[in-house]
């Protein structure tokens, strides 16, 4: 709400900072209706001070990394406001506070008041009086700020992270996917248009509805079943395939693409590498709100380059990478690398449509 209002947030802030205020400075005269009178004579140089410091010293210095620089503009932007505070208490705050007790009380003084304004302004008790009054409330404000920008930063950098892990899921499936159909249309075979609608709709997938941090649980699947279709028709029957998909409800909601590499690395690793029967079992279901993915394939007896190792391991690492940004603290992802055999495990939270995670 505040992003897209972001004088709302200001707004909200400065109330904030005027209550605090009159509270202090009414507790101090004992009076409500004078702490909130004189806090609105000096609320417009609290709002100076923040305006000085966020609009200009930080984004001049501070965020430039001009450190040194910053600290002097502080320093010089603090004794500036102190001596505006001061004046506007010399000419405008104080004489209302003296009016206020003397209206009240004919008999009331003021030592402060009985000597020249000059005087009144270098008296050194005052004036820094007048600097610890003027940062009460400033630097809630700066350190909130701070905080803020912090925070958008740290989500920008998520995202861009994100974007990039993304962006590197191998879209050799596609390039499979089309050498098959192109087989497929010089015998003019049945099996053509079924090919063409799916690799249209994981095309469609991976470059528009993925943009979205969460798809329905229901469309991933049907993604992922959609590229089975088509490394099944690539392998026939020398793969040896057992998909087990339990019944889901259509309310889930999950993050794209992370099922997918994951059976795209049995394939590619498993199945492509292996010569003699060449196996591979995929199982999801859901247990409460918690998906559940396990994935086996077969691997080849000899002859597997360290190289091709390392290349599975980079799809691995990526998924692990999107998993500790997207559900930290929240997934269990495990892979064993047996003699025969490669097993991944993954166990990823869902959330309901209306819904979103913490």
């Amino acid at each position: 709400m505040f992003s897209r209002h972001p004088i709302l947030k200001h707004l909200i802030f400065w109330l904030f900072a005027y209550c605090l205020l009159t509270l202090i400075y009414s507790t101090a005269f004992g009076s409500y209706e004078l702490g909130a009178i004189v806090i609105l004579m000096l609320l417009p140089v609290h709002m100076l001070y923040f305006y000085l410091i966020s609009r200009w010293v930080l984004p001049r210095f501070f965020f430039r990394g001009k450190y040194v620089q910053a600290t002097f503009a502080v320093l010089g932007v603090s004794l500036f406001i102190a001596t505006v505070y001061r004046l506007n208490e010399i000419f405008i705050s104080d004489p209302y506070i003296f009016d206020f007790y003397k209206s009240r009380d004919s008999q009331f003084t003021w030592t402060k008041l009985e000597t020249t304004r000059w005087r009144q302004f270098i008296n050194p008790h005052d004036f820094v009086n007048a600097f610890e009054r003027s940062n009460v409330v400033v630097w809630i404000g700066i350190t909130l700020k701070l905080f803020t920008l912090w925070h958008e930063r740290r989500q920008a950098a998520l995202q861009a992270e994100l974007n990039f892990l993304k962006s590197q899921l191998n879209p050799h499936f596609l390039f499979n996917g089309l050498n098959n159909l192109y087989a497929l249309s010089l015998n003019n075979a049945p099996q053509t248009p079924e090919i063409i609608l799916g690799l249209s709709n994981i095309l469609r997938y991976v470059l528009y509805e993925c943009n979205a941090d969460h798809v329905l649980l229901k469309r991933d699947i049907e993604v992922l079943k959609d590229y089975i279709r088509l490394e099944k028709l690539r392998y026939e029957e020398r793969l040896e395939l057992n998909v087990n998909i339990s019944e889901h409800g259509s309310h889930w909601k999950i993050a794209p693409l992370l099922m997918l590499p994951l059976v795209e690395n049995a394939f590619k690793h498993g199945a492509a590498e292996t010569v003699d029967s060449p196996w591979i079992n995929i199982e999801i279901f859901i247990s409460g709100d918690q998906l559940i993915l396990k994935i086996s394939n077969s691997k080849p007896e000899t002859g597997n380059s360290e190289g091709k190792k390392q290349q599975g391991r980079i799809g691995i690492a990526n998924v692990q990478q999107r998993l500790k940004l997207l559900y930290p603290g929240m997934h269990s992802f495990k892979w064993y690398d047996e003699e025969d055999c490669f097993i991944t495990e993954l166990n990823v939270p869902l959330i309901a449509s209306n819904k979103s995670l913490p």
